[in-house]
Parts: C-alpha cells; structure tokens; sequence
C-alpha cells in the first residue's frame, strides 16, 4: 500500500487511545523484520531512521531511506518513514524530496533559548515541506546525568517550549533510558500525567526498550503516544547471530544467520506492537 504519514499514523493513535511504535532501522533486514512483525500484529508502524544510522551507511541518507521506503510500500499495514535524532540541520534539509514525512529535531544539549531558536527554525522549515517534526526538551537517559535532580521535562517549560517552536511532538525525559540492554527502567508516572495534562501535543518515549512490558501499557494508559524501540530488536538479533555462529563455526553465508535474526526482530516487533496496542 502506498507510504502512510506519521502525522496520520500519531493523529490515529492517539484518538485511538493506543500507542505507535517507531522502530530503529540500520540494515534493509531491520526493515524487512519490522513490517513483518507490525504484519503480524496486524497495526501499522514508523520506521525511523537515525542520524547514527546515516553515519554508518557513510553518511549517505538517500540510499537507506529508499530502501527502508521500498520495503514500507510493500508492507500489508499502514507505514512510515521517519528521521530520528537529527542534529545536524544539513541531514534534516537533506531528507526534502525523500519519502521522509517526519523527523525529531535534537538540540536537548543546547541551553534553553538555544534549543528554541533552533528547534523553532527546524520546525518551520518542516512545516513548509509538509513534515511532521518532533522535537525534545529534558535530558532522556543514557547521557551523563540523566536520572539527577533537574533533567526530566517540567510541564511548565514544555508547554511554553512547545508554543514557542510549533513543533508537532515532544519527546519527554521520565525515567528511561536509551541503549539499555535490560528492561529496568523505572518511569515516573505522576510526570507523565502531568506532563499530558499540560501539553498540547503527542507525548513520545525514547529509550522504550528498557521500559518492562507492563510500564509501557501503563505509560500509553496515561497518554504517551509515540514508543521509540532500538536497542530490543538489536538485543534479539545480536543473540540469535551469536547462537547460530555458535552453533555451526563453518558457516560461510551469512543468509543462513541473518534470516533468523530477522525472524528473531519481527517476533519482538509484533509482541511489543501487542503490547502497546
């Protein structure tokens, strides 16, 4: 079916009551895994892509967007493509005339004001060209500091930063943490409700994959609209790499390990989409 919107797909969401899951792609067999999971749980799904991504695949954007983009036309569900963690304004003004219909601007580690200016800019630029753009205020973990006194998002501020900007989305710094190999994330739940209570637009989670199953049904009970999943899927497919290799050290093409790896990213796929729906 042809490419959906993430406006579209956050606007269903949350009417829905529900959460969208955006799930980190860095080779076409993520891409492919992600749409068939989402496939078998029978929801649609954001494929984002992140500026670390680009950076691997030697800082080219078009030829894994394209790729991403032709595996999402194919896919039975509703699905998009999405520009995760850009900080550099050149890589965001590079997704123009892309199958891109949404990105997350990042300039968290700028000082307030700075943040504004330039998410503001971001945010204009998009909304000429008809993007979708998210932005993040606070201090997600998995940076120096992250769980002390003062990094998570006020509602106060975020509702006077989203006014300021214009941006469509707001990721929100409540207790999670990106790159976290477990599920031990403690998420502030009382934050979250005030911050949904204060802010005017869709609430989204970065560093889900540490958050427990349960936390994530509460934390989309509470409002939180836009799931962020990376280091899950990279979890299972390292493992099941790793237990192949293991298994027969004379294995020669890799198809014969990636295929279950990509099989071991659709079955995580679809029981977080499960979760969360």
């Amino acid at each position: 079916m042809p490419l959906a919107r993430t406006a579209d797909l956050v606007a269903e969401a949350q009417r829905a009551g529900t959460g969208i899951a955006a799930f980190n792609v860095i080779t076409l067999e993520h891409a492919e895994a992600i749409v068939d999971g989402a496939a078998l749980a029978g929801r649609p799904v954001i494929l984002q892509i992140s500026e670390n991504a680009v950076k691997f695949h030697r800082g080219q954007l078009r030829p894994i967007v394209a790729a991403a983009a032709a595996v999402a036309a194919e896919a039975p569900i509703p699905a998009s493509i999405h520009l995760d963690h850009v900080e550099d304004v050149r890589l965001l003004h590079a997704s123009a005339d892309t199958p891109v219909s949404s990105a997350m601007f990042d300039a968290a580690a700028l000082e307030y004001d700075a943040n504004v200016e330039a998410t503001r800019s971001a945010a204009d630029w998009a909304h000429a060209r008809g993007m979708f753009l998210e932005a993040e205020l606070g201090e997600v973990g998995g940076k120096d500091g992250a769980h002390a006194p003062g990094v998570r998002t006020d509602p106060a501020e975020a509702t006077a930063f989203v006014r300021a900007t214009g941006v469509d989305a707001l990721a929100v710094a409540v207790g999670s943490s990106h790159a976290m190999a477990t599920r031990v994330a403690r998420l502030d739940f009382d934050l979250i409700a005030r911050l949904c209570e204060a802010v005017p637009v869709p609430l989204v989670l970065h560093g889900s994959s540490g958050v427990a199953d349960d936390d994530l049904r509460t934390a989309v009970s509470a409002g939180l609209v836009k799931i962020n999943v990376g280091t899950l899927l990279n979890v299972r497919f390292t493992q099941r790499v790793r237990d192949y290799l293991s298994a027969d050290d004379a294995v020669t093409d890799p198809r014969k390990y990636l295929a279950p790896a990509r099989t071991a990213i659709a079955d995580a796929v679809a029981e977080l989409l499960e979760v969360i729906s």
